[in-house]
């Protein structure tokens, strides 16, 4: 059984010389180059790179989804290579709230059913699931468009529902993957707005994306080119 993370302390997490190499037939393909990377608690990190640079790779080693060929990730304290498939699961669920590009709702689900799949995992009981439901898309905006379905909601809208079941667990972070590619500009410039609040209000915030402009609204920028990982020029004012 593992600890609980959050009362874990030092930074949010720790990476030290985290290497991945996928086989690729006779060849291997090196997409994480001794990555060193440490986030605080509270922090708005956006990770900027072009397609193929590592990125994705490097989302789903801290999301928990995928574990590093070689180096070291410390989540609160916790080695993440230590862990079992089941714990690793946990933290997934219990500690990381994510964000895709395209919503990923499941279209046959109402809004609010949607954001309370993860408390179904959870084992939540059904009047506790509606009530935490029901408050996160009241948080995001969306109070009166619970009972709708996706395909009666806007590309924002539903980008909105997606936060609210990312957060409605209660995740110690946030792990977002090109939030706004789907989106016009004005509508991602909302979700980035929202992003911001949740960010103040103490939320740790992690972004990938390609795009600077969005990267710029994070007070923290690394780069990652070819797998290679760098800071970038400076923060952001809070």
């Amino acid at each position: 059984m593992t600890q609980n993370l959050r009362n874990d302390p030092g930074p949010f997490f720790r990476m030290r010389g985290v290497n991945k190499i996928y086989p690729m037939g006779d060849e291997q393909l090196h997409a994480l180059k001794d990555v060193s990377l440490d986030v605080e608690q509270g922090e708005y990190l956006s990770v900027l790179g072009p397609s193929g640079s590592g990125k994705s790779t490097l989302m789903n080693i801290i999301g928990c989804l995928d574990v590093a060929t070689s180096g070291r990730y410390i989540l609160h304290g916790q080695e993440i290579e230590e862990l079992t498939e089941a714990e690793l699961a946990r933290i997934r669920s219990q500690e990381i709230g994510f964000i895709f590009q395209n919503s990923q709702l499941l279209p046959r689900l109402t809004a609010q059913k949607n954001v309370e799949l993860p408390l179904i995992y959870a084992g939540v009981s059904p009047r506790e699931r509606r009530r935490r439901a029901q408050e996160m898309l009241e948080r995001v905006g969306l109070a009166d468009r619970m009972h709708h379905y996706p395909n009666q909601l806007s590309g924002g809208q539903q980008q909105r529902v997606a936060i609210a079941r990312a957060l409605v667990g209660n995740p110690s972070i946030l792990l977002a993957d090109e939030p706004t590619g789907a989106l016009d500009q004005k509508t991602g410039r909302q979700v980035m707005a929202l992003f911001e609040e949740l960010n103040r209000e103490g939320r740790t915030v992690i972004m990938i994306t390609h795009d600077m402009n969005i990267a710029a609204y994070a007070k923290r920028v690394v780069h990652i080119i070819d797998g290679e990982l760098t800071e970038g020029g400076g923060t952001k004012d809070a």
